[in-house]
């Protein structure tokens, strides 16, 4: 054993957790109910942190290759910016709230993000400096 692995009594458990975050500008407008300006069509600079865990790491020593979560938040990046998320399928008979939006790119980057050793996944979307929400799925 590694004398690195050694100074760890083997009764600890830990969680890795990598976070990666990207930012992307979109527009909805909330419906089902009288919210004033939310009604209106307006835009958000949202930015989405995803969130990833797990117990095990890889062979190379990593939860999850970096340049795979890149690739798929860019992906989901590209679905989302600068579209108006009511006219989305992901969005249909839904009001686009920052939960449902949240929840909608969980799912997605979960099918995304296959690494077996992955236990959990959150991701968490600002809406702006002050307001966010989170959805996380276990695996």
């Amino acid at each position: 054993m590694p004398a690195s692995e050694a100074s760890f009594p083997s009764t600890l458990d830990g969680v890795y957790t990598v976070a990666v975050t990207v930012d992307l500008i979109a527009q909805h407008y909330l419906i089902g109910g009288d919210w004033g300006a939310e009604n209106q069509l307006h835009s958000h600079p949202y930015v989405l942190e995803l969130q990833l865990e797990g117990e095990q790491l890889d062979r190379h020593g990593y939860l999850v290759d970096i340049v795979d979560v890149e690739r798929a938040l860019e992906q989901v990046r590209t679905t989302y910016r600068d579209h108006t998320l009511n006219q989305l399928a992901p969005f249909a008979d839904l009001n686009p709230s920052l939960e449902h939006f949240a929840r909608i790119v969980c799912e997605s980057l979960s099918d995304r993000l296959p690494a077996p050793n992955l236990s959990a996944l959150t991701v968490k979307l600002w809406e702006s400096r002050t307001a966010w929400a989170s959805y996380r799925i276990t695996r």
